[in-house]
Parts: C-alpha cells; structure tokens; sequence
C-alpha cells in the first residue's frame, strides 16, 4: 500500500508541476504578447533623424520571426484547453473575409509588398483570436492585463524623465515641429499614444470594477495625465464620447436602439470628414461647425484618395498595396507628397483602396455590425459585467477613431491588435459563459 501510494503522489505532483508550467507559459505569452504590440521592437524613436520615413519599418525580420513564433505558441496553447472556441472562429463572415482578403492579394499591383503584409497580418490576427483564450478566470485576465498596462506606463514614464528628447516632441523633429511639447512616451507619434492612452483608461476601470482598485486607480491615473499631455484632443473627445455613449448602450435592451446609438455617430464621423470633399453641402455644414474644415490638411488626401479609387472599385489596388508601393507612380505636380503618405487618416476609405467595395463591405459585417451583435447576445446570455463593458468600449473606440486614422489591417500597429483583442472576446463572450 505504502509502494502504491508513493507512486499516487508522485504522479499528483508531477501534474501540479506541468499545471505550473502551463501556467506560466500562458500568462507569459498574454503578457509578452500585449507588451511586444504595445511597446514595439523599435521604442523611442529619434525623430530628429532627416533619413526617417516611415516608422512601420526596420527591425522587419525579427517583427515577422517574432509574431511567427507567438501565433504558433498561443494557437498551441489555446488548443490545449479551448479547441471549442477556436472552431467558432469559422464562421462565414470570418471565412468570407478572410477568402476576399486573399483574392485581394492574389489581384494585388504590387504582389510583393502584398504578401510580405499578408503574411505578418495573419500572424496577429492568429496571435489576437487565440490570445483572449488563455486566461481560465477573469480573475487572471484581470491581473494579466494589468501587469502589462502597468508595465507600458512604466516604460512611458520613464522615458519622459531619462530620456525627454526620444519621449516628447521637441522643435528639432524633421517633421511636425509645431508638436513641440507634446508626449508620445516609447510610440513613433502623439497620434499612437493618445489612443492607446485612452485603451488603457478603459483597461483600469475593468481592473477597478473586478476589485483591484489600487492597480486599477494606478492606471487610469497615469494614463489619464499622459493622454493630457500628449495634446491628443481628438481621442480625449472620443473618449468622453465612448463613455457616454457606452453607458446608455448598457441601459438600453433593445438591439436596434443600441445599433442606433453605435453607430449614428459613426456615420456622422465620415460623412462630416471624407463626406466634405464629396458633397458641398457636407463640407458647408461642417463649415458652421467650431472645427478645422480642413482637418489638418487631410482634405487634400482625402481627395486625392478618392479620385484613385474611383478607378478600381471592384478589387483595389491589392491588401496594403496603395500606400507606400508602386501603385503610385507619375504623381502630377503638386501630388508629390502622395508617395510619401502611409495612409488616408481615414480605416474605411483605406479598406476600399486596398480591397476595393466588396471589402469594405465586408469589413463593415465583420467589424463593425458583428461585434455588436455579439455584444447584444452575450448581454442577453449573462455575461454582462465589467468584462463585455470594457470589450464594447475599445469597439467603440477603434470604429469612431478609424473615421480620423487608419489602421484597420495594419499589421502589428497596437491600436488594430487591441481593437481585434475586443472583436474576439465579444464573439466568444456571445457563446461561452465567463469563469469567475
């Protein structure tokens, strides 16, 4: 008996030692994961460098070897544990999407840089569908996702104390000097913090809600002062709108409401941005509005955006093969400064350019309608909370600022993953009950 109980023991501890690693395994792969897309492989860039172009490039190989090796990891470990939830992912509008996205590249002007950026996009959108996964419990999820956001804030932070001219905007930069004073922390621009600022407000109040109030406090905090100083306006004003908008949507029950408040404020977005070069009734009446009708110049690319596309409806210029590539070439005088744009400052008319209507179309069911209806599901199904709260505000955010930015299928740009992190976990929300 004493022989065969030994033998039970050892058996019971060598399972505790492999739950151990597992878990490990797991919260370091969450972790690492949101700190890799978060920070980058290339922090605190030198904008005072004249040769700097375009900060989506350098450290390319190890970008690709890195999310290769991460979308084999977290598919491995989701599978482990969660094979129910990775089969929900075949779902038509994903599949239809995913087969459209694929025409596009096969279709694509300039194949090459389709592929290359076909190829790493896949690697994240694996890496963020198995990601939401692999925590077992809120409870983990809450502490995982607050170890990371922490650790990005500490980065930030310490940036602007030891190293102020790589963490803020000085008059020196090559470009946009006027941002002068401006933080941007470890990101390349302003404009890439003050989002994922407001991502991480929206972080600390779910971590706040599930009962860690001294982590959560921490993080709203700190990225609250830091969004303040970034000069961010338009994400600050996103964000008070998500706020407001998110807790009527949480008092309302009925989906067609809901759907009504969403995305009501959607439309408006581009029908009083890329509507104004379109339609001269748009454009005076954003006229009347106390904003800049010129939106920072983004007319001139919005325009000129819109007369490309015009030639290639149907299909695009190929997956992120506008911007940046050989599809643009003999610019007239005057357009010069098209072939050094990386986008249109607008996710929705950069989708048809690259995947032409049909994907835009697509996109919208997969990104914009299906969320909520998720949402509206996992409300219905008992999952609401904190949770499905913090999953709706992100969604938001990202649809309102994708009318203002572009980074809708744009690789590893950390607003696009965190977006997907939201698109994801509402799906699964809408068809599996959260463990406490």
């Amino acid at each position: 008996m004493s022989i065969v109980a030994a033998n039970e023991i050892r058996t019971v501890v060598d399972q505790l030692r492999r739950q151990q690693v597992m878990d490990v395994a797991r919260a370091a792969a969450f972790i690492g994961t949101l700190l890799l897309v978060w920070v980058s492989l290339r922090p605190f860039v030198d904008l005072g460098d004249a040769q700097l172009r375009d900060l989506s490039t350098g450290n390319e190989t190890l970008t690709y070897a890195a999310f290769g090796c991460l979308a084999l990891l977290t598919v491995a470990l989701a599978m482990r544990d969660n094979m129910r939830g990775l089969i929900t992912l075949l779902s038509p509008g994903f599949m239809l999407f995913g087969g459209w996205v694929f025409v596009t590249v096969v279709l694509s002007l300039d194949p090459g840089t389709s592929i290359r950026r076909f190829a790493l996009t896949t690697c994240v959108i694996a890496v963020a569908s198995t990601l939401m996964l692999l925590p077992k419990t809120q409870a983990e999820l809450m502490r995982w996702f607050s170890i990371a956001a922490l650790t990005l804030l500490a980065i930030c932070y310490l940036g602007i104390l030891l190293a102020p001219h790589l963490s803020i905007h000085q008059a020196t930069d090559a470009q946009e000097p006027a941002l002068a004073g401006d933080w941007r922390g470890s990101f390349g621009h302003k404009n890439g913090a003050a989002p994922v600022m407001v991502l991480l407000l929206f972080i600390g109040i779910y971590v706040s809600r599930l009962g860690a109030l001294l982590s959560g406090a921490a993080i709203i905090g700190l990225a609250g002062l830091f969004l303040l100083n970034s000069g961010g306006k338009s994400a600050l004003a996103l964000c008070v709108a998500v706020f407001l908008l998110s807790g009527l949507v949480s008092v309302i029950k009925t989906f067609w409401l809901r759907a009504v408040i969403c995305l009501t404020p959607l439309l408006t977005l581009n029908l009083l941005s890329v509507g104004t070069v379109i339609s001269d009734g748009l454009e005076n009446i954003a006229k009347m509005l106390p904003l800049d009708t010129t939106f920072t110049g983004r007319t001139d690319i919005w325009t000129f955006a819109l007369q490309a596309l015009q030639q290639r409806l149907p299909t695009g210029y190929g997956f992120a093969a506008f911007w940046g590539s050989s599809s643009i070439r003999d610019l007239p005088e005057g357009k010069e400064w098209a072939e050094f744009a990386s986008h249109s400052h607008n996710g929705y008319l950069d989708t048809a350019l690259a995947m032409g209507l049909p994907g835009l179309m697509l996109l919208i069911v997969v990104l914009v309608i299906g969320p909520l209806k998720d949402f509206h599901a996992a409300d219905r199904g008992g999952n609401s909370g904190a949770l499905s709260m913090m999953l709706l505000q992100i969604w938001l955010f990202g649809l309102y600022l994708s009318s203002m930015e572009s980074f809708f299928l744009d690789r590893a740009d950390p607003i696009w993953f965190t977006f997907l992190l939201a698109v994801f976990g509402l799906h699964y929300l809408a068809r599996f009950r959260v463990s406490n």
